[in-house]
């Protein structure tokens, strides 16, 4: 026995040792990044790119994001903010573009000086997209200029190039997804849809335009929509989780404001009905499981409610409060939060694990409902 462990270890070598260089891991192991290599991973790369527009508008300086698929599958993403930078970067000595669509972690979310807070559930960004696209090519409207390049499968094509000039500023990402690593190019309407929808109403005065040529083809009735909501969450709530609701309230209860550097808003709105309906967000990221901004919400929702109803006498001194499943009957809501390091719970990420947070929204709740 000892012999045979003794030559298992002398073969154990160097040799053995794979170094994937580049974008090169993010190929050999896509599931690691963006979920599967199915359809929701392909949806995952659109999401992705979005992202980038929606942290620009999170920023204030973007306020438009198109998302189109043409017949043949390919995707582009335009936006009007700032533009990715074309500098060259002091590191890679490569131009700040190239170094952000070909190296993990290199973008304006990780350091903390780009953005103040950051959407995307994983944050792997640009450069993961443009691994796991056969085909990619980035414009950018900068300083007057039109800058270009190209890519396959992560790499360079070409140096980054100027190929005119321009009035306009912003970002427009094409690409194929590559076939050798997704089972098949599919898309699905409703899906997308959904999540734009989404979107718009968590970056309030954002337009989402949505075109699918590839679902027109098809014989699809339904390929094109577009989302603007003034009102952000107090649309969500008002129009769209209490649609065709009898309310109680005619108009949301809102509530906005920031706490240590956490932005949070909250709308709530009471129906007829019997059940909870309340949806959470951290970053843009929908958090099924909730999480500690859930939990601030539901306190201070409990507490305020009871608090009332004794002022009011409708409880007793002598009877108990109301429990917090009773304050929430008939419930429709929202809460979303935007912080600087959101911290995620278990695998899939959808429970908000910041203990910080909780007493953040309990404060600006309980004050809101004062």
């Amino acid at each position: 026995m000892a012999t045979s462990q003794k030559d298992n270890q002398a073969e154990y070598t160097a040799s053995d040792i794979q170094v994937l260089e580049g974008l090169e891991a993010v190929r050999k192991r896509p599931g690691m990044y963006i979920g599967s290599s199915d359809q929701r991973g392909i949806h995952h790369l659109i999401y992705e790119i979005v992202d980038n527009g929606i942290d620009e508008a999170m920023a204030g300086y973007c306020d438009t994001i198109s998302i189109n698929i043409d017949e043949e599958g390919w995707v582009t993403v335009k936006d009007n903010g700032r533009g990715i930078p074309v500098d060259t970067h002091e590191v890679t000595k490569r131009p700040a573009l190239e170094t952000i669509m070909t190296t993990l972690h290199a973008g304006g979310k990780f350091g903390g000086g780009a953005y103040k807070v950051s959407g995307g559930l994983h944050g792997v960004g640009a450069s993961v997209v443009n691994a796991l696209a056969g085909t990619m090519k980035v414009e950018v409207y900068r300083d007057g200029k039109v800058h270009v390049q190209e890519y396959a499968k992560g790499k360079p094509k070409g140096d980054m190039e100027v190929t005119g000039k321009t009035s306009k500023h912003g970002t427009t990402i094409t690409f194929m997804p590559d076939k050798a690593i997704f089972k098949a190019i599919d898309y699905d309407f409703d899906d997308l849809v959904a999540r734009f929808r989404q979107m718009a109403y968590l970056n309030k005065g954002v337009t989402l335009k949505f075109t699918s040529e590839w679902h027109k083809s098809k014989g699809a009735t339904d390929w094109k929509a577009d989302f603007y909501f003034e009102l952000g969450i107090v649309s969500y709530v008002k129009d769209y989780l209490n649609n065709n609701k009898t309310v109680l309230n005619i108009d949301p209860i809102h509530i906005e404001k920031e706490v240590s550097e956490t932005m949070i808003e909250v709308a709530l709105q009471y129906n007829t009905g019997y059940s909870d309906t309340t949806y959470a967000f951290a970053n843009c990221i929908h958090t099924p499981d909730g999480g500690t901004h859930l939990t601030g919400l539901r306190s201070a929702l409990t507490k305020a409610i009871n608090d009332y109803a004794r002022k009011q006498n409708f409880i007793k001194d002598d009877q108990p409060s109301m429990t917090g499943e009773d304050t929430r009957e008939g419930l429709s809501a929202v809460v979303s939060v935007k912080l600087l390091d959101p911290e995620f719970e278990g695998q899939t990420k959808a429970k908000l694990g910041n203990q910080e947070v909780r007493s953040q929204v309990d404060s600006a709740v309980s004050e809101g409902l004062e």
